[in-house]
């Protein structure tokens, strides 16, 4: 069972082409200034079973190029994560993984899921978000220090070169705007904490 912040079904700034974006709850690294803190606690999310998440991906099949994994930490949930993975492929969808931890970091666990994991995945962005490295000059990070690894033929750097850095904004059925991608978040939340009320965005 994966413990879900969110999802999006359909989303061009979470990596190459149109992707299936899925944001997992819970995080221990808790990098300063993270965008996205309120995926830091554990057991908070909402609980989807692998196969009900890949009916989803795969209704959505013929609209997207892949799926990415988001955070919190996808590797706090490594066993549900490598068999949500191992059906994402048999689909010949690409799957591109944010971590905030490095790859050797990870390779340094010696953990058989977490190989078994990265042997699935297409783009690893590795490294947390370091605000004092903040850049946006390249697309879906934030910081210098965050690497591009490329763990299949799938893609290769002249992605890099391809895409840039963008933001969507959609309006919940609640009424609150809902942002996602990457800029300068900070900016974007107090002009829209000005003109709507902080109740009203995430």
């Amino acid at each position: 069972m994966l413990d879900i912040y969110k999802i999006i079904e359909n989303t061009t700034v979470e990596g190459p082409g149109i992707r299936f974006c899925i944001w997992v709850q819970g995080c221990r690294k808790h990098c300063p200034g993270c965008f996205a803190v309120e995926t830091w606690d554990f057991g908070c999310g909402q609980k989807y079973g692998v196969d009900d998440l890949f009916r989803l991906i795969k209704f959505q099949k013929s609209k997207i190029e892949g799926v990415t994994f988001l955070g919190g930490e996808p590797f706090e949930q490594a066993e549900d994560l490598l068999n949500l993975s191992k059906k994402i492929k048999s689909e010949n969808l690409s799957i591109v993984c944010f971590t905030g931890y490095t790859f050797e970091e990870l390779k340094a666990k010696n953990n058989a899921v977490i190989n078994e994991i990265l042997s699935h995945i297409d783009l690893l962005i590795d490294g947390g978000f370091e605000s004092e490295h903040f850049d946006l000059s390249r697309p879906w990070v934030g910081s210098s220090n965050q690497r591009y690894i490329f763990l299949s033929d799938f893609y290769d750097e002249s992605i890099i070169k391809k895409y840039k850095n963008k933001i969507e904004a959609r309006i919940s059925k609640d009424g609150k705007l809902q942002i996602n991608g990457m800029g300068d978040f900070k900016s974007i939340n107090d002009k829209f904490y000005l003109q709507l009320g902080k109740n009203n965005v995430q």
